[in-house]
């Protein structure tokens, strides 16, 4: 007899339906796993060789087979014990074969059969109610599970609830999906004293989505900005709050099957690899790039981190994913992100200070800040400078407006951008490009004028140009209006990139 379980692979955010055949025949015994199974997925055998004896009962002394199908695609991770589990059972005629052909199963197994978490059980969840099946996971993640809306989701503890509910003497409750956390926005901007200038490229790249890089001296307050980014950005729709927990659940980060409406802000050290920023590994997962989808990827002390790592983030940031090749796997992964970037104008930070700076300067500066391509530089939509605070700025009183008042002018400015983009796949005015960038971001006669003048003067790439028609048409917005003028298109240019301090 040959018992048939469903279950899935993933690939990147893709979960691929796989079928778990198991087939117990007359011969030698021998418990045997073959479909291409990576070293976890042929361990398994051992699991729930433990977990079924757990339970009182003995594997026959026969020959057992397990094939993943389809058997050239490669099955990697822990998830597949469960259903090994289940397809050995429906084979020995311990369970009801034809009452699983319902439902995808995903979930590892203890020794003594209890269910521990895995990855992706939020995919699979998709994945079922996209093909009208029902899910088994395990209960930790039976939260998780029931944010797939219309999906059945059984979540036991352990193997032999999950058999007493098949027969009827225990039957499981539905779990209910988990309470969304506190949303922790870091400080206010009423924190930061002084740097006007700052602040008002910090609301214009929280409006537009618009990458944003400071420079400054050690002490300036560059951190404490970006931090303060997360407090004045919209919460994420229903929509971006289901593909960030997609990538989170992936990663396996999604803890409690709590799904946050706040946008994901990740900051990670200079000293992050290529794998650990753009994603890959041995198996597959997502990066920091990634993990900060549709929020912001902060890069503090941004010429530190190793110039190819920095390189690799060309094609993220132009077209919103991460493609990941495999000599056995291509994976994609969503990274549309809003970077955020901190640097010092030379390595001793103090450039353009007579009683400060080393004895290297200028040259610091243009060695210091030739560690970060131009390429990259040019997907910059806003560079600014951030000066050091003086003391009669340290002793200013806190100033009147903070996090909240800037946060509702950038959430009249998104509403405008949701309105104007209803019927485009577009979010925000960083993605506009093409026939909607003419339509849209074309300024007015002055606005053109200025802006041909510029784009001579300061040799704007292309890339440049319409990064500056994004950022304008992101100021109209803050300022409500539907054409973008001279005004607008002059406080773009002043963002663009400026040549080091001397």
């Amino acid at each position: 007899m040959v018992a048939l379980v469903q279950t899935v692979a993933y690939l990147g955010l893709e979960a691929r339906g796989v079928e778990v055949q198991c087939q117990v025949a007359p011969g030698l015994p021998a418990f045997n796993v073959v479909g291409l199974p990576d070293k976890a997925v042929a361990e398994s055998r051992e699991r729930v060789r433990a977990a079924i004896a757990a339970m009182g009962l003995s594997l026959p002394p026969k020959r057992i087979t397990v094939n993943l199908s389809p058997a050239d695609l490669p099955k990697a991770g822990s998830h597949y014990d469960l259903p090994i589990a289940l397809a050995l059972l429906g084979a020995m005629g311990i369970i009801d074969a034809e009452t699983l052909a319902s439902y995808i199963v995903v979930g590892e197994l203890s020794l003594d059969g209890r269910l521990a978490v895995t990855p992706g059980v939020l995919l699979a969840a998709l994945h079922a109610s996209g093909h009208n099946l029902g899910l088994i996971c395990p209960a930790l993640q039976g939260s998780e599970a029931a944010w797939a809306g219309d999906v059945e989701v059984l979540a036991p503890g352990d193997l032999l609830a999950l058999l007493n509910h098949f027969k009827g003497q225990s039957i499981l409750t539905p779990p209910e999906t988990g309470a969304a956390p506190e949303p922790d926005y870091g400080p206010d901007l009423k924190d930061v004293k002084g740097q006007e200038t700052a602040k008002r490229a910090l609301e214009i790249a929280a409006a537009g989505g618009h990458n944003l890089l400071m420079n400054g001296p050690p002490g300036s307050g560059k951190s404490l900005l970006a931090s303060c980014l997360p407090g004045i950005l919209p919460p994420l729709s229903p929509s971006e709050a289901l593909e960030v927990s997609m990538v989170a659940s992936v990663a396996g980060t999604l803890e409690g099957g709590q799904m946050s409406r706040q946008r994901p802000f990740r900051a990670p050290h200079h000293s992050a690899s290529m794998a650990a920023l753009v994603g890959g590994g041995l198996k597959v997962r997502p990066g920091e790039v990634s993990m900060a989808h549709l929020g912001v990827l902060f890069l503090d002390e941004l010429p530190e981190f190793q110039r190819p790592v920095l390189d690799s983030l060309r094609q993220p940031l132009e077209t919103g994913e991460v493609s990941v090749a495999r000599a056995n796997a291509h994976v994609t992964f969503p990274a549309r992100v809003q970077m955020v970037a901190a640097m010092n104008p030379c390595r001793c930070g103090h450039l353009g200070d007579a009683a400060l700076a080393c004895s290297r300067a200028p040259r610091c500066a243009a060695d210091y800040q030739a560690k970060v391509s131009g390429p990259l530089l040019d997907r910059i939509d806003l560079h600014i400078e951030v000066d050091a605070l003086s003391a009669a700025d340290l002793t200013m009183p806190p100033p009147a407006e903070g996090s909240e008042a800037v946060a509702a002018r950038v959430a009249a400015a998104r509403l405008i951008q949701n309105q104007r983009y209803a019927d485009l796949e577009i979010r925000t005015n960083t993605e506009i490009d093409g026939d909607a960038l003419e339509k849209y971001a074309t300024p007015d006669e002055p606005g053109r004028k200025l802006l041909a003048q510029a784009a001579e003067a300061m040799r704007l790439s292309a890339r440049g140009y319409t990064r500056v028609l994004r950022v304008s048409r992101t100021i109209a917005d803050l300022a409500a209006v539907q054409e973008v003028g001279r005004i607008h298109v002059a406080e773009a240019l002043s963002y663009r990139r400026q040549a080091p301090r001397n």
